[in-house]
């Protein structure tokens, strides 16, 4: 475990139990190290130039689009686009097939489960083309029933969205299943991977996804990078999300011939450099291993939910089986704000989020106002995770109650 957090600068240095993951994961060097080579070394605009530092700058960006190919198992590198972020990436597949492809009383299938990312821009559709919104609603434990999913589902359905893992409760959602219904009905299927990427393998040629999103700095790559995958077929059919330079083939005065993909959807100055960060951030992942981050991460949420359990007062959303999580805790405290939660655990050196997550459907059909949410990663710890116990079984007296 020492040997992991090395390789982590801000963990070395601050002195803080960092439990934030699902938010942002932190950076090993060697991203670091990625990104800064490229300003030191590279620095120059991609595809613009045909001077060496732009053609090494174009070919460190291209290399960082075949690196996410295989890491997806994409078909092809038309199929990898690069954004700023997940929420981009949902935009674009919103604005740029949703709106063209929706009409009037088309169904759009929505788990109660999603990030506003994946769920607003598909109702800001329906609003627009008067589309109607179907809500696939989940148990308290985050599983959803075959009931819920047979009645989700109609020939009206054009379009179902659904997270892979859910940032709140960590629950793996059944996705092969939904996407299988989806192009049961000749639906499309548009997969939110921020939580699970960093989490598991993903290949989205046996997923069958027809878009499939996901960050880069949950991946412990560079802010201000995302990727968005789709089927080649489908993305030839979409214009463009936003127009500038570099996503055009030609301009006349009367005429305009788009680039062809992936470029098509990627105007102007690209973020190369957090595409080279993007790239080492797979490196780390693959030399490391899911397995063994996947093994460390159960460890810990088993530690952590049973010494929370033991804790009056405190309810944990979600599975009870630590299983059910993917190192997401999200939890309640009897009479205590969350955000009262955060201040007392930052008082500790603890770093954890407090709010509605940015999934706020979720807490209501949950009948929950806002909770608090720790989130562990493979370089966390047994001693960080003891530090979150202790403090949370504290929180309550020395916010003034008897027990």
């Amino acid at each position: 475990m020492q040997d992991f957090r090395k390789d982590f600068p801000l963990l070395v240095k601050e002195p803080t139990a960092y439990l934030d993951n699902a938010a942002t994961a932190q950076r090993p060097q060697c991203v670091i190290d990625a990104e800064m080579d490229f300003y030191i070394n590279h620095n120059a605009n991609p595809l613009r130039g045909f001077y060496p530092l732009s053609v090494e700058a174009t070919e460190i960006y291209e290399a960082a689009r075949e690196k996410v190919r295989k890491f997806l198992n994409a078909d092809s590198e038309k199929e990898i686009i690069f954004t700023r972020n997940t929420s981009e990436s949902l935009n674009l597949v919103a604005y740029s097939y949703g709106l063209a492809n929706i009409k009037a009383g088309d169904e759009i299938v929505i788990s109660i489960t999603e990030h506003h990312s994946n769920m607003l821009p598909w109702r800001m559709v329906a609003e627009k083309v008067g589309a109607v919104v179907k809500y696939l609603d989940c148990e308290q434990d985050g599983s959803f029933t075959k009931e819920a999913l047979d009645a989700a589902f109609s020939e009206k359905t054009r379009l179902v969205a659904m997270a892979q893992v859910s940032n709140v409760l960590g629950r793996v959602n059944p996705v092969e299943e939904v996407i299988k219904r989806a192009h049961a009905v000749g639906a499309v299927a548009v997969i939110d991977g921020a939580q699970s990427v960093p989490h598991m393998k993903v290949d989205v040629k046996s997923l069958d996804a027809d878009f499939f999103a996901f960050s880069g700095h949950k991946l412990f790559g560079p802010m201000g990078i995302g990727v968005l995958y789709g089927k080649e077929e489908i993305l030839n059919k979409m214009q463009p999300f936003l127009c500038g330079g570099e996503m055009i083939d030609s301009v006349h005065r009367d005429s305009v011939k788009y680039a062809e993909l992936p470029h098509k959807f990627e105007a102007g100055t690209v973020n190369a450099a957090g595409a080279a960060g993007l790239a080492a951030a797979i490196d780390y992942v693959e030399r490391i291993g899911y397995d063994v981050m996947a093994e460390r991460e159960l460890a810990l949420t088993k530690r952590a939910m049973e010494g929370i359990k033991k804790i009056p007062h405190i309810h944990i959303l979600g599975s009870e089986n630590p299983e059910d999580h993917t190192g997401i805790i999200t939890f309640t405290i009897d009479d205590v704000h969350p955000h009262d939660v955060s201040a007392v655990l930052e008082a500790d050196k603890i770093d954890v989020r407090a709010g509605h997550h940015c999934a706020q459907p979720l807490l209501e059909h949950l009948g929950v106002r806002s909770s608090t949410r720790a989130s562990l990663m493979f370089y966390n710890t047994e001693e960080e995770v003891d530090a979150l116990i202790a403090s949370l079984a504290s929180v309550r007296r020395r916010l003034g109650y008897a027990d």
